[in-house]
């Protein structure tokens, strides 16, 4: 016997959210940091820097084929990648930091679906009108000429964006004028052009289409949240016993019983996420505040004070509730918690800038070489041979005199040259193969290897470097 009543669906089709324009501080935070953050975005590849003749002139640049990161006056070589993981480390506990004095002010105001999604919200607002025409155009089922023209209009600005934020991205690989003039020219690398095509697509996707579906589904950050947040973080909601009973309201008007809230949606109407802030806290709120500007502008209209949702503590409710005043923003921000992470965020950054200032312009490494770990030579003489690695961080040529410390009787020898200095050419590593000999019978070995130091000079201004390591086979 079959069912007559077909099981509902699983899958909800999505419906598209057209948020309404609005005005106020938080919108014009908002504005202020897509600007800024879009601005470093597209123009970081284009400011110049002088290095020397040797040396790139971009600011900033990733430089896979050399293996190095220039960071205007700052160089990252690859064994210096401790660098990018403090600074990756610093960026997490920033976020932690941030997360558990104001919420989600990361995913709100900076986070680059958001901005981007709010770029792509701007373009659609010109081209086809605030929320209610968009809607409009939505929901006419006719493909007209005036709805084509809007939506290849919109799509190709969409696109446009895509393509300038792909661009943007492969000019931090490369020098950025120079690869312009190849993309253009079609001498480009096939890699810089599948990259764009990607970083093209994705973005037309995601800020066009997928937009508040990234944020739900996508991001894992809305569910482990709640790990950095407790009842005194400051986060975005209604006071609900401000504003209940709901009821419709004029200015100047006076209901007995009613609430401050009139029901009027505007708090819904301005929301990107499409969520009703008065449902309480969710986890599709990015604390973007838009509905605090939205409230507060219908509040002013109809005489009453602001406030009815904005930035607040679940601790201050009990307090708001018996009519008490709430704590000040500044006990709410330094607490613990926040002191914790601000403490151990700067402790990582003294780390990383204490690391970046003692590091010297000159290094080796020492790898000896252990198959065998010695040879005897026909005179009797015992020789090790190890690979040095001399980086000369310079933007220009250096002359590196190497030499030993340890059991005088040990010598010192280069591979192809008579002399104990060799020129490293500017900003690059050089392996150099170093031999150390003892004469026949020059001592008994004591514990099977002799220490030696391997020291490394610049003759140019005499700093020096140096690594310790040991020498095999004495006194066979």
């Amino acid at each position: 016997m079959s069912d007559s009543n077909p099981a509902p669906s699983l899958y909800a089709a999505r419906e598209p959210i057209f948020p309404r324009r609005v005005s106020g501080p938080f919108r014009n935070l908002k504005w202020y940091i897509m600007a800024v953050t879009l601005g470093i975005y597209y123009l970081t590849p284009w400011i110049r820097w002088d290095r020397g003749p040797s040396l790139p002139d971009q600011a900033v640049l990733l430089d896979l084929a050399n293996r190095r990161f220039y960071f205007f006056w700052i160089e990252i070589w690859p064994h210096e990648f401790y660098f990018v993981a403090g600074l990756l480390i610093m960026a997490g506990l920033g976020l932690f930091l941030f997360t558990s004095a104001l919420g989600r002010v990361w995913c709100g105001y900076a986070c680059p679906q958001t901005v981007w999604t709010d770029l792509f919200i701007l373009v659609e607002r010109w081209i086809e009108g605030d929320r209610n025409a968009r809607l409009r155009l939505h929901r006419q089922k006719k493909m007209d000429f005036r709805k084509a023209r809007l939506r290849v209009t919109k799509w190709t600005a969409w696109f446009l964006i895509g393509l300038a934020t792909g661009g943007a991205w492969v000019f931090y690989f490369a020098d950025a004028p120079t690869l312009a003039y190849d993309l253009v020219t079609l001498n480009a690398h096939p890699i810089a052009y599948s990259t764009m095509l990607v970083l093209t697509a994705t973005t037309f996707l995601f800020g066009g289409f997928a937009r508040e579906q990234i944020c739900i589904y996508a991001c894992p950050w809305p569910r482990i949240q709640a790990a950095m947040m407790d009842e005194d973080t400051l986060t975005v909601g209604y006071r609900d016993w401000r504003g209940e009973p709901r009821g419709k309201l004029k200015k100047g008007q006076v209901a007995e019983g009613q609430g401050d809230c009139i029901d009027c949606m505007a708090c819904v109407n301005v929301c990107p996420m499409g969520i009703d802030i008065r449902d309480g806290q969710q986890m599709e709120c990015i604390t973007c505040a838009l509905c605090i500007d939205a409230c507060d502008d219908v509040m002013a209209k109809i005489g009453k004070p602001r406030g009815l949702i904005d930035y607040m503590a679940l601790s201050d409710e009990t307090l708001e509730r018996t009519g008490q005043p709430p704590k000040n923003v500044w006990k709410h921000i330094l607490r613990p918690r926040t002191i914790m992470y601000t403490s151990l965020w700067s402790l990582v950054g003294l780390g990383l800038l204490f690391a970046l200032f003692i590091r010297s312009d000159i290094e080796l490494t020492v790898a000896p070489e252990r198959n065998p770990t010695y040879v005897t030579l026909s005179d009797g003489s015992i020789r090790n041979t190890y690979d040095v690695r001399l980086r000369n961080k310079h933007g220009e040529d250096r002359v590196f005199k190497l030499s030993i410390k340890g059991d005088p009787t040990l010598r010192l020898q280069l591979e192809g040259t008579i002399y104990h200095a060799v020129n490293v050419p500017a900003d690059t590593a050089l392996l150099q193969r170093v031999y150390i000999v003892t004469p026949k019978g020059s001592g008994p070995a004591q514990t099977g290897s002799t220490p030696v130091r391997i020291w490394v000079e610049d003759l140019i201004n005499g700093e020096r470097a140096h690594k310790d390591t040991s020498f095999n086979g004495k006194g066979n």
